[in-house]
């Protein structure tokens, strides 16, 4: 099999237009391993992992693994004993792996046979023996009655030495931040260690997709991260649609890339203010989030509402764009980009703003490699990953196959090269924007989706912070049994956590800014 020919899996494409994505079954725990590690071997990166409980349809449990390959996404299941559900520890291969199988651990019930043991989404409010993603949990309108709300401690690990000690951070900051728990060991003011835990932001998302219809889980996808609802509408679009064996008009495919790009450019416009503001440059935060505001607006304008919820739905897009809304675009286009170009000139020519920026939380290419990561945080590490663009052995879906996305890297890994990539892929996004608007065909926006009962599909979209995923299958009913979304910050929080070291404390709210991370991405 071409994706991994050290191994005897067969795969099948996924019907669609889609991100190219091929599916298998491992026949065995050591089937799975060798494919790990062929993948590995390859130069590949793991994409997701979770599990789904198959009792109802007659099975066990069910693992499912996707892996980032040379030619597109390889996603492989592998069948696990209702009695026993237990499979190898991935993360000796692929330390991603690690939050992802104790996430799966905890909302499934399906362990591995090594590796770390720590939960990670339980924080003591949910029995040991309760799992709220099997079939005989306690149904979602009653999550948590009865429950002894009794938090337990969670085990960091501890660094010794003269003159080692920790600072907790969080889980409640004193800015307005979603919560997490950042525990630092330094000796002085420098950093020796940093390990996060998350998952106070659980709200039981996967839950509420089961046995939702389809337009209730387009509506629900939208909303796993609010700053990535483009991203996650149109992967979940994308999921269903292969499932159900749906192609989309050309139409709403460039709608559809009109408003993940624009979602792109809101994102990298508010990040790059924020982290003037953290170099103590609040001139930067001002202008920034002046043109990020009057870019929101007209979302509103063309779209009705500022960050384009609802408008991507599975068939096309939820409603079209008037022929005069496309020539604000491209006007606004010119604007943003004249005075993004005068405040990059700026920022690069600051000597206090690259003091700071410069040799700051850095990561190398291999670190990179290691642990997966995607996107943007990728790219600033000389990574060429990028879903939207052409490379060996890969051709991006349609539309970006037609648009030539010209994908931006820088080698220096650090927060001076997270600001340039941002700096550079707004001026990107504003190109393809003019030539998405200029160049719209007449078609439909949107064709019936009807569900297939027991199908499944996996949707991969580019966003603005990275690879966005999202599984689906489909019950005997037609309504969804499972539905798993993944953020690209699974991968990019334990980089986060290398990026500080060797660095001092009061610099990592501008480490963690340059990555911006989601914490409602990674807390389903």
């Amino acid at each position: 099999m071409f994706l991994c020919d050290d191994t005897t899996i067969e795969f099948t494409p996924q019907p669609g237009i889609g991100a190219p994505v091929w599916r298998g079954r491992a026949p065995s725990r050591e089937a799975l391993l060798d494919f790990t590690a062929a993948a590995h071997l390859a130069g590949g990166r793991l994409a997701a992992i979770w599990g789904s409980d198959e009792r109802q349809r007659g099975g066990g449990f069910r693992l499912h693994c996707v892996f980032g390959l040379n030619q597109g996404h390889a996603w492989l299941t592998l069948e696990l004993p209702a009695d026993e559900p237990c499979y190898p520890d991935l993360s000796r291969k692929f330390p991603a792996a690690n939050r992802m199988q104790r996430a799966t651990r905890d909302m499934v019930g399906i362990a591995t046979d090594g590796g770390d043991q720590r939960p990670w989404l339980r924080h003591g409010a949910w029995p040991a023996d309760w799992y709220p993603l099997r079939h005989d949990a306690v149904p979602a309108e009653a999550m948590g009655a009865g429950f002894e709300n009794a938090p337990s401690d969670y085990d960091f690990v501890q660094v010794g030495g003269e003159g080692a000690h920790e600072i907790p951070v969080g889980p409640i900051h004193a800015g307005i931040i979603e919560p997490g728990h950042f525990r630092f060991s330094v000796i002085g003011e420098r950093v020796l260690r940093l390990e996060q835990r998350l998952g106070y932001q659980h709200k039981g998302v996967e839950k509420l997709f089961i046995g939702a219809d389809v337009a209730q889980g387009a509506r629900l996808a939208g909303r796993v991260s609010g700053d990535s609802t483009c991203a996650y509408a149109w992967a979940y679009a994308d999921a269903v649609e292969a499932a159900c064996r749906v192609e989309v008009p050309p139409r709403a495919l460039l709608l559809r890339a009109l408003m993940l790009e624009r979602e792109r450019v809101a994102n990298h416009l508010g990040d790059l203010g924020a982290l003037g503001n953290d170099a103590a440059f609040a001139f930067g935060l001002t202008q920034f989030l002046r043109l990020k505001e009057d870019w929101l607006r007209l979302n509103h304008q063309v779209f009705d509402h500022r960050l384009m919820m609802d408008c991507i739905v599975p068939g096309g897009v939820a409603a079209d764009v008037e022929p005069a809304a496309f020539d604000a675009i491209v006007d606004q286009c010119a604007v943003i980009g004249d005075e993004v170009a005068k405040l990059g000139k700026l920022y690069g020519e600051h000597a206090g703003l690259q003091d700071r920026f410069a040799t700051t939380g850095f990561i190398d290419i291999a670190l990179a490699r290691e642990l997966s990561l995607t996107g943007m945080a990728a790219r600033a590490c000389g990574v060429l990953l990028d879903g939207r663009a052409h490379r060996q052995g890969y051709t991006p879906p349609p539309p970006y196959a037609v648009l030539g996305v010209r994908p931006v890297t820088d080698e220096r890994g650090d927060v001076a090269a997270r600001v340039a990539v941002r700096f550079a892929e707004i001026a990107e996004s504003l190109r393809l924007l003019r030539q998405l608007a200029v160049a719209m065909p007449q078609s439909a926006s949107r064709v019936d989706v009807a569900p297939v009962a027991g199908a499944r599909g996996l949707g991969v979209v580019e966003g603005w912070r990275g690879e966005v995923l999202v599984g689906v299958q489909f019950g005997t009913d037609g309504r969804l049994a499972r539905v798993h979304p993944h953020d690209p910050s699974w991968q990019a929080w334990p980089a986060l956590e290398h990026a500080v070291v060797k660095d001092i404390v009061p610099d990592f709210p501008l480490i963690n800014k340059s990555f911006n991370l989601s914490y409602s991405g990674v807390d389903l």
